[in-house]
């Protein structure tokens, strides 16, 4: 059988190690308990956790042991890597609620069943801590100058750092030293973006108690020009059908990029490698059978399969010219609204443009339909007489689709 350093480094998944050689070898050798931490900025996780938690159903496939660790402390505060200015502050409320809407999500992918897999809140020994014990303690082992150095303090300098946010390395790092003593955590995993603060938990383990701990980082979720995956023009791909109904999540996959769809595969499915492998040979039309894979797959791991189901039916139907679009995205107008509104006013009111600038944009390059027709004027209305079979089905581009229904 593989040791599941392979499958992950097979996948492309595997970003930087801190000890190549030794976590094989841990991996082979022992049921490894490890560590990926999932901070609650929002009531739902999205696309970038979605790769993480793959990696950690890799992990528990081969027997390992996943903690997830959701950060109802370090959430206080914010991990700065990545962004340019400070996170907005959330109530200890919102924390706690957003905490226990990941619970859900990572469960859909993660065996909690029987001990197979942990989760644990931060807060537990963060919330409580002495301020000058723990400065005292743990802040002795952080060099300043060391700290400046990591990228994810680089670019907030040049914008003003702020000293609470300096604290999060200190306190993730915590984290990790009390994961290896409560339950022997051995490996924290993160996106590459965490390297950093992976070194800082690794170094306190190693100063503190004298443990040699790990750290692995994995490939973050980009398309071929290195651009960060999952962002719609409604803002982030959620896990949440609340947020992301399971179409538009659907589609989002289904309309990937060719040059990127086989390393999608690879990355966010299970779908066995050789299977993949020859996928990559093909071309053209082809590879729309492979997108039609990924997006199935991604869908039924988040949404479940009946759903997963329903998506690729309304998808096919739309793109086929078929009949069927009950699963279709959705929005509801008054009766009134609907006996004459204006095509721009309607695509507003539904979320297809941003802005009536950028809907008539839209309109002028050709790329708006309205049950089949194309709208070239801006001006266009829709009344009642265009409701067919009790909807209008607005066309954006080549590939989004919406329905329009009268309430009542």
């Amino acid at each position: 059988m593989k040791n599941v350093y392979d499958v992950l480094a097979e996948r492309g998944l595997i970003a930087q190690t801190t000890h190549e050689k030794e976590i094989r070898e841990l991996l082979a050798n022992e049921k490894v308990t490890f560590y990926i931490g999932f901070d609650p900025t929002a009531d739902s996780l999205h696309v970038g956790h979605f790769l993480q938690m793959v990696v950690m159903r890799h992990l528990q496939d081969y027997g390992h042991r996943p903690i997830a660790l959701v950060g109802g402390g370090t959430g206080t505060i914010g991990d700065p890597s990545g962004r340019s200015d400070m996170r907005q502050m959330m109530t200890m409320e919102t924390i706690n609620h957003n905490c226990e809407c990941f619970k859900k999500q990572l469960s859909s992918i993660v065996d909690f069943s029987d001990g197979k897999a942990i989760m644990v809140n931060n807060a537990d020994w963060l919330l409580d801590l002495n301020y000058i014990d723990f400065m005292r303690d743990i802040g002795s082992c952080f060099s300043v100058n060391k700290m400046l150095t990591a990228e994810c303090y680089k670019q907030r300098l040049e914008k003003g750092l702020t000293f609470l946010e300096f604290n999060y390395m200190l306190m993730q790092s915590y984290d990790f030293l009390m994961l290896n003593r409560k339950y022997g955590c051995k490996i924290e995993l993160g996106g590459d973006d965490q390297w950093s603060n992976i070194i800082g938990g690794i170094e306190l383990c190693r100063r503190k108690d004298q443990k040699q701990v790990y750290g692995m980082t994995f490939t973050l979720l980009s398309n071929s020009e290195g651009k960060k995956m999952g962002k719609t023009q409604k803002g982030a791909l959620w896990l949440d059908p609340e947020k992301t109904s399971p179409y538009e999540f659907y589609q989002y996959w289904r309309n990937v990029d060719d040059a990127d769809v086989i390393k999608c595969l690879k990355l966010i499915t299970f779908v066995p490698m050789e299977e993949i492998n020859e996928m990559a040979k093909w071309e053209g039309q082809q590879l729309n059978e492979a997108k039609r894979r990924l997006a199935y797959e991604v869908t039924k791991l988040v949404h479940g399969e009946e759903e997963a189901k329903k998506a690729q039916s309304a998808a096919e139907a739309v793109f086929g010219g078929g009949s069927d679009n009950s699963n279709m995205p959705t929005t509801a107008i008054t009766k009134d609204e609907a006996k004459e509104i204006n095509i721009l006013d309607l695509m507003l009111k539904a979320g297809l443009i941003p802005s009536k600038g950028e809907g008539r944009r839209l309109v002028q390059q050709g790329g708006v339909s309205v049950n089949g027709n194309k709208v070239s004027d801006i001006a266009q209305n829709i009344c009642e007489s265009d409701y067919e079979d009790g909807c209008v089905i607005i066309k954006k581009g080549k590939k989004v689709f919406h329905k329009i229904v009268i309430e009542g």
